[in-house]
C-alpha cells in the first residue's frame, strides 16, 4: 500500500494492515448519522452501524451512513461513479472538513441479494462493506493489486475481529 495520503487527506493512522489491532488506539470522536430511505425486516440497527464504523475508525470523524433502495443507488452511482448500476456500497469523503467527514450510501437490495447468491449472514456482509466504506472514507483504495491486498487484509482484521466470519472466503472455501 501507498502509505502517502491522497491530496488533501492526512495520513492513515494505521500505515500497515497487519498493525491494525495489534495496537490499542485512541478514542476517536464519532457523530454518526443514519439515514433509512429503504424498507427491509433485515436492516441493521443504529447500534450496529455505530460499532462497525467505529471499528474502522481512524480519525476523529462525522460520517452519514444512508441505506438506499436500487433506484437510488443506481442514480448516485451514475452521478458521481458513472457506473450504470446500483452497486452495494458508495462512499464520499469530504477531506477538507474539520473533523473529517463521509458519507456511506448502503444497497440493500444488492446487499441482500449478494448475501443470499454468497450464502453469507446478511448482518456479517453489512458489517463488512461499512468497514469497507470506511476504509475508502479514509484514503484506502482498491485500484492497484498491492493496495487490494492491503485493503483485504485490513478488512479481514477488522470484521473477523467483529466476530464475523472472513468477508473474503465463501461457505464454499471451507
Amino acid at each position: 500500500m501507498n502509505n502517502a495520503a491522497p491530496a488533501g487527506m492526512t495520513e492513515p493512522v494505521t500505515a500497515r494492515a497487519g498493525d491494525r489491532f495489534a495496537r490499542s488506539k485512541p478514542p476517536y470522536r464519532l457523530a454518526l448519522t443514519v439515514q433509512y430511505a429503504a424498507v427491509n425486516d433485515g436492516l441493521p440497527t443504529r447500534s450496529q452501524l455505530r460499532t462497525w464504523v467505529k471499528a474502522a475508525l481512524q480519525r476523529d470523524a462525522d460520517v452519514t451512513v444512508r441505506l438506499v433502495d436500487a433506484e437510488e443507488a443506481r442514480t448516485l452511482n451514475r452521478q458521481y461513479r458513472r457506473g450504470d448500476r446500483a452497486t452495494n456500497v458508495l462512499s464520499f469523503a469530504y477531506p477538507e472538513t474539520d473533523p473529517f467527514s463521509g458519507d456511506i450510501v448502503l444497497c440493500v437490495p444488492v446487499i441482500e441479494r449478494e448475501a443470499r447468491e454468497q450464502r453469507k449472514n446478511p448482518q456479517a456482509h453489512y458489517a463488512h462493506l461499512v468497514v469497507h466504506g470506511m476504509l475508502h472514507l479514509q484514503g484506502y483504495d482498491h485500484e492497484a493489486a498491492a493496495n487490494a491486498r492491503d485493503m483485504e487484509v485490513l478488512e479481514t482484521e477488522i470484521v473477523t475481529g467483529l466476530g464475523y466470519a472472513d468477508p473474503y472466503k465463501s461457505k464454499d472455501d471451507g
